[in-house]
């Protein structure tokens, strides 16, 4: 993703200015010093929420995909509002999915009304994927969950019944990702599905979201820079 993140960067006519790795990590504590306008952070559960504080005691803004610790967004949240610090976050930045996103919220809300529809997800990435399911998948599962009534929990790998929503995970190839949403009763099937055919789009939303947060602060989603919001409140 970096790299097609700074390839769509220039791509767009801007300047990459650092790019950070395993090996000169230790850059980042200098990040204040490089006129930076916006931090684009995509990279693993155990270095995230560090990563995005050294970027917010510099007053850089910051853009993060990275899935798989969203136990601590919380409180980055809550951190950018009340200290005035510019974050982005989204569990997947392709406009496609931000898009199924908003749909399937609509859709859920329509189905809470049609207890005789199971409703399932699927998600398909490669095998180098190193969070399951994905922060997508949470993301669809956690939006039918808060509309659904007779939905409470998800489990991995599992067939949704009762109260559970069931997450179907595969691992294989160099699939970029596959998502799907599938509600299914005794005489029909109704399903909402995104497949992306590069990580090129992941990279445009991920640069669109940066240039979106320049000289903003606070908590913003794909959602305000896309205007879905606005868009489905009409």
């Amino acid at each position: 993703m970096g790299r097609e993140i700074e390839k769509m960067s220039k791509k767009r006519g801007h300047q990459v200015k650092l790019i950070i790795d395993k090996e000169n990590f230790e850059e980042l504590l200098d990040i204040k010093e490089r006129d930076i306008d916006v931090a684009i952070e995509f990279t693993n559960p155990a270095s995230a929420y560090e990563n995005i504080l050294q970027c917010f005691n510099s007053n850089i803004s910051v853009v993060s995909g990275t899935t798989g610790w969203t136990e601590k967004l919380n409180e980055l949240k809550e951190l950018s509002i009340l200290g005035k610090k510019g974050f982005l976050y989204a569990s997947n930045f392709c406009p496609g999915v931000n898009i199924l996103f908003s749909m399937n919220k609509i859709l859920s809300k329509i189905m809470n009304d049609f207890p005789e529809y199971s409703v399932g997800i699927e998600e398909i990435h490669h095998t180098k994927k190193l969070d399951s399911p994905s922060g997508t998948a949470i993301t669809l599962a956690q939006d039918i969950i808060h509309n659904i009534d007779r939905l409470n929990n998800w489990k991995e790998n599992e067939l949704s019944a009762n109260e559970t929503l069931g997450i179907q995970t595969i691992r294989k190839g160099d699939i970029p990702g596959i998502h799907s949403v599938r509600y299914d009763s005794s005489f029909d099937t109704l399903q909402l599905s995104h497949s992306a055919k590069s990580r090129e789009g992941f990279a445009l939303g991920a640069v669109l979201a940066a240039e979106f947060m320049q000289n903003k602060k606070g908590f913003f989603e794909m959602n305000d820079v896309l205007k879905l919001n606005t868009l489905f409140n009409k």
